[in-house]
C-alpha cells in the first residue's frame, strides 16, 4: 500500500542506496553497497565546493568479500565524490573490518573499529546494511546449524520474534511462549 499523498512540498535532497550480492566462482561472496546524494538545486559549502543541480555530493561504493560463515575476507572502498578533501582518509580504516563477522555483533564491531572519528558516517551507514544484503544473498544463512543456537536473524524484528507465529512454524525448537503479563 502506498503512502498517503504528501502535503505541498519541494524536493530538497535525494539519497539513493543500492545493495547487491554476488556469488564468486571461488566460493566467496561479494556484497556491494552504493550511496549517492544529490540536490535538485545549486548547493554550496563555502570554501569547499559548489555543486550543480543533481551533481553527486556523495558517491561511494563498498565491496565486502565474505565467506559462507559471513566472515569478512576483504573490503574495498571507492569514494568518487565527497564534500570535503579529508573524506578519502576514511577509506584506510575500513581494513579494520577484515576478520569481523556479519552475524550477531556486526554493528558493535563497526562502532568499535570505525565509530566516531575513526571512520566515515556514510561508509558506516552502508556497512550496517551490507549484512542484511549478505543474509539475503547467501543461501543457508537462515539454516539451523546448531540445535542449541538460534539463527542470527531470530529476535531481530517483530515477525522473527522468538514468540512469533512465524518462529513457531519455521523454528519450533527456538519458539518461546509469550510471558503472561501480571494483572494490575
Amino acid at each position: 500500500m502506498p503512502l498517503s499523498p504528501g502535503q505541498p512540498r519541494a524536493l530538497a535532497h535525494t539519497r539513493n542506496v543500492n545493495y547487491q550480492g554476488f556469488q564468486r566462482e571461488d566460493g566467496l561472496w561479494d556484497i556491494e553497497g552504493h550511496m549517492r546524494d544529490t540536490k535538485p538545486m545549486v548547493f554550496d559549502i563555502p570554501g569547499e565546493h559548489t555543486w550543480q543541480p543533481n551533481e553527486p555530493i556523495h558517491d561511494m561504493h563498498i565491496r565486502v568479500t565474505v565467506d559462507t560463515n559471513l566472515v569478512v575476507q576483504a573490503i574495498e572502498v571507492s569514494m568518487n565524490n565527497v564534500p570535503h578533501g579529508e573524506c578519502p582518509k576514511a577509506s584506510a580504516p575500513m581494513q579494520k573490518m577484515v576478520g569481523a563477522c556479519m552475524a550477531r555483533g556486526w554493528r558493535k564491531s563497526i562502532d568499535l573499529h570505525l565509530g566516531n572519528e575513526q571512520g566515515c558516517t556514510h561508509l558506516r551507514e552502508l556497512l550496517f546494511n551490507l549484512a542484511t544484503a549478505a543474509f539475503q544473498s547467501i543461501q543457508g544463512t537462515f539454516a539451523v546449524k546448531d540445535l542449541n543456537t538460534p539463527p542470527p536473524h531470530l529476535g531481530r524484528c517483530l515477525a522473527w520474534g522468538f514468540n512469533s507465529p512465524l518462529v513457531e512454524r519455521r523454528y519450533p525448537m527456538f519458539f518461546q511462549w509469550p510471558e503472561k503479563k501480571p494483572k494490575p
